[in-house]
């Protein structure tokens, strides 16, 4: 009877461990994303020589794409091998030509903004993709979201602004040269920039979510298409050198942390929602500032502090008000 009840009594104690190795496993994933995306900018000056990036983004890019293909590749082997027969199925694959095709859009987007506004004004105006976001996932996906919700990403977008607009201060933020301009030309690129953003972030969660296959094989179809659209935006580009010119070990930094980010979000679009993506970047914002403050003597100002009420208080309302 003892030995009976001590087996009988294990079976709650392994499912309580074994759901909360998958809620320690998920958090670790968010807090990695989150750390991720708040320490490419650092990650980025280091790479910098005199002042300028050294390397050509494409390269990057492509060398990340195909990272993330081989990781998925070898993860459907380990763990779904029994599902490498849906590889030949176009059918499945074709859906993943479009999404790949706007983030290959907004990496151009990006760049050829720069030449009609400062940069000041583009990091403040970049966060209007939280709406844009917001907007297409409540419309396409079906979610209505409540007045507290909606103020919740409001609040997020505001914590956006303050923090681009002067959450960090250095010396050059103190220069009489530094003055703001966007051209109206600018002002309709950033528009268009933010949403294919939110346009490519929902409709890559609405394939993933409907399609009943492992998100391995998904990420497969996903990165090739991104591999064969980065490399011929690679080969039809204009760069001097080498493929690997100016590569450094902090450029390996970024093509690895970038390409396991890229792994999350995946994981986080297919299980959860592009609304978590938000707040996930969200806070990326307040582990640039501390970075920038640790490795660059860069200062926090009052905004910065704004900025993490505002986006704690929005966790509160989005998560914690039902």
């Amino acid at each position: 009877m003892f030995i009976v009840d001590n087996v009988g009594s294990a079976e709650p104690v392994c499912s309580y461990f074994s759901q909360n190795y998958k809620k320690i496993q998920w958090g670790v994933m968010l807090v990695l994303s989150v750390i991720i995306y708040g320490s490419h900018a650092p990650l980025i000056s280091l790479c910098k020589v005199n002042g300028e990036i050294p390397f050509s983004s494409t390269s990057v890019v492509l060398l990340i794409e195909l990272y993330k293909f081989i990781v998925s590749v070898s993860l459907l082997l380990i763990w779904d091998r029994k599902s490498t027969e849906v590889l030949l199925s176009w059918r499945l694959a074709l859906p993943y030509t479009l999404p790949a095709l706007l983030y290959c859009v907004n990496n151009n987007l990006v760049v050829h903004m720069q030449h009609f506004m400062d940069p000041s004004s583009f990091q403040v105006l970049s966060n209007l993709k939280i709406v844009s976001t917001a907007l297409l996932y409540s419309l396409f996906l079906n979610q209505r979201l409540s007045i507290n919700k909606w103020f919740a990403l409001f609040l997020l977008l505001a914590a956006g602004v303050f923090y681009s607009y002067g959450g960090i201060q250095g010396v050059e933020n103190l220069s009489p040269d530094t003055h703001l301009y966007v051209t109206l030309t600018g002002l309709f690129l950033m528009l268009l920039y933010c949403v294919i953003s939110g346009l490519s972030a929902v409709y890559t969660e609405i394939i993933l979510k409907t399609q009943s296959i492992p998100l391995n094989m998904q990420n497969i179809f996903l990165y090739t298409f991104g591999i064969v659209i980065n490399l011929t935006a690679h080969l039809t580009s204009s760069h001097e050198g080498s493929f690997f010119k100016g590569f450094s070990v902090w450029v390996l930094v970024i093509i690895f942390s970038q390409a396991v980010n890229g792994l999350i979000m995946s994981a986080v679009m297919k299980h959860s929602s592009n609304i978590t993506r938000l707040f996930i970047i969200s806070f990326s914002m307040l582990v640039n500032g501390l970075l920038s403050f640790f490795m660059f003597n860069l200062q926090l100002t009052i905004l910065f502090y704004l900025a993490v009420i505002l986006i704690g208080s929005a966790v509160y309302l989005y998560y914690g008000v039902k």
